[in-house]
Order: structure tokens, then C-alpha cells, then sequence
């Protein structure tokens, strides 16, 4: 049984701007519409490895694990950090005619998923989070961890895609404007690495 406590708590945990709001929102500006919903999509496929892990019992495995815990944390302090220089060298115009994201489709997925498997955080907060809502006296707790895993993927990926489309309405002023275009990429570059920076320096 889904109750309201799970679907108001996750709601309010993907409306928190984060690593993927800022890549999905930056993404739909970049390259258009599709492309913010194949962010989002990324993003959500992102979250699979970090709930298998919840579900398999490997999330426990890390909580104890500081070297695994700190490989995983740094690798994804590493890859913001790339992001970051990536976007800030980029000098390319914004794409108008969307040839750009169904160029790069499969990057940008693929992007996406690496900014959520690279997160650490995700994998502890699952195994805090979830377990939750599940009714121990369930005769099947697992299928009712699934199903809540599978209702809070498709609120990430609902919630991701209306970011992107918000973000996508401002398009036409941003393409208009060069200063703005400047702007906007040393903002998300900054962002992508105060991110960065905040991982490295969070204590377990």
C-alpha cells in the first residue's frame, strides 16, 4: 500500500534542486526539449543502481565500507568537477533546431546516469528512506519495496521532465542574448562545482 506519507516525502526530495535538476535544467537550455527529457531519463536510470543496491543489501555493505564509501564519493566529486570545466569551455551557441540533442542522445543519457550512479549519498539515503514505508507484516515485502521504488522513479522522471520544459520555455530568450548565454553557462559551471565541492567536503 503506497500512502500519502511515501508520496509527499518523495515529492518534496525530488523538488530539491540537485546534481540532476541542474544538469536537466541546463540541458533543456543548452540543446531543447528532448534532450531535457532524455536528461531526465538519465537521471532516473541513474537512481536503479543505488535501489538494487538498497534492495540487495549492498547498501549496508558501503555504510561500513569506508573505502568504498570514499572511492565511490570521490569519483563523483571528480566527474562534477569535469562538468564543470566541460560547461565553463564550452563557447558553443545554444542549438536552435535541435539537431544537437538528437546528435548527442545517447550522451546525454549516459551523462545523466553517470551524475546519479556517481552519488554515494543516493545509495545510503535509500537504504534510510525506503524501508520505511514498507510494512514488515506485508506478505511480500519485497515486492512492496519495488513497487515503491518504481512509484518514486516515475515521480523523479515526471518531476525531472517538467524542470527541463520550465526551463525550455525561457529558451527563446536565451538564445537571444549572448550575455545571457555567458551568464548562464559560468552559473551552471559554478553550480556543478559548488556541488563538486560539497560531496568532497560531507562527512558520512
Amino acid at each position: 500500500m503506497i500512502s500519502l506519507e511515501f508520496l509527499i516525502t518523495s515529492l518534496i526530495v525530488v523538488l530539491i534542486p540537485g546534481t540532476g535538476v541542474i544538469f536537466t535544467v541546463s540541458t533543456a537550455l543548452l540543446q531543447g526539449r528532448r534532450a531535457g527529457v532524455l536528461a531526465s531519463l538519465g537521471c532516473t536510470l541513474g537512481i536503479v543502481p543505488h535501489l538494487l543496491a538498497t534492495i540487495l543489501g549492498l547498501a549496508a555493505v558501503m555504510h561500513t565500507s569506508a573505502l568504498a564509501f570514499e572511492v565511490l564519493r570521490y569519483a563523483g566529486v571528480a566527474y562534477l568537477f569535469y562538468v564543470a570545466w566541460a560547461t565553463w569551455k564550452d563557447r558553443g551557441a545554444f542549438a536552435v533546431d535541435g539537431q544537437a540533442a538528437q546528435r548527442s542522445g545517447r550522451g546525454i543519457v549516459f551523462k545523466a546516469f553517470l551524475l546519479n550512479i556517481l552519488n554515494p549519498k543516493l545509495t545510503i539515503f535509500f537504504l534510510a528512506f525506503l524501508p520505511q514505508f514498507v510494512d514488515p507484516a506485508a506478505a511480500s515485502p519485497l515486492a512492496a519495496l519495488l513497487m515503491l521504488s518504481a512509484v518514486f522513479m516515475a515521480m523523479t522522471f515526471a518531476v525531472f521532465v517538467a524542470y527541463g520544459l520550465l526551463a525550455h520555455a525561457f529558451r527563446k530568450a536565451v538564445i537571444e542574448s549572448a550575455r545571457v548565454q555567458a551568464w548562464l553557462r559560468r552559473g551552471f559551471a559554478a553550480a556543478f562545482a559548488g556541488l563538486g565541492a560539497q560531496l568532497a567536503l560531507q562527512e558520512r
